[in-house]
């Protein structure tokens, strides 16, 4: 399967069109999807990035092996400017800690806390009410993250552009 050259395109309007582009129906979305969590973690005290870092940890504690702050990082898709924050409001609500590493203090490795692992109890029920309100097929929604997962292993091998 051969794709059209970019250059072939058409020069339009409709190009530069607002609900044409690719950017903004998955920033409409992301928010839209955002703002429906929020009721919901709100019960759990927590903001929608540090949900996605317990889910990683509640993930990781079943194998009972800490992730490295960089390994967290990588699996979010986050910055240590953004990550650092956020470890450190979970830290003072005491659900995770962070301990460094004997052999290279460089290595901060992050941890459930006991009431990180209990919160966990709680937050099962967070995705089934979410899917329960949207009232979409879960085959549809299987369907559609698998898409939005190879778009971003698209994106993600060819790299940003710097044209």
């Amino acid at each position: 399967m051969t794709s059209k050259s970019c250059s072939d395109q058409p020069c339009s309007d409709q190009l530069l069109a607002l609900d044409n582009q690719l950017c903004f129906a998955l920033y409409a979305a992301n928010r839209a999807v955002t703002a429906r969590y929020r009721p919901l973690l709100k019960e759990l005290g927590l903001t929608y990035p540090q949900y996605l870092v317990m889910l990683v940890l509640w993930q990781q504690d079943q194998s009972d092996q800490s992730p490295k702050v960089s390994e967290l990082g990588q699996r979010l898709r986050l910055d240590s400017g953004t990550l650092t924050p956020l470890l450190k409001r979970l830290e003072e609500r005491s659900l995770i800690n962070r301990t460094r590493g004997t052999k290279d203090e460089r290595v901060v490795r992050v941890g459930l806390t006991h009431a990180g692992r209990r919160l966990r109890v709680k937050a099962v029920s967070v995705p089934e009410r979410l899917m329960c309100d949207l009232n979409v097929d879960p085959a549809r929604i299987a369907s559609l993250r698998g898409e939005l997962r190879n778009l971003l292993g698209i994106l993600e091998r060819v790299g940003p552009s710097d044209q």
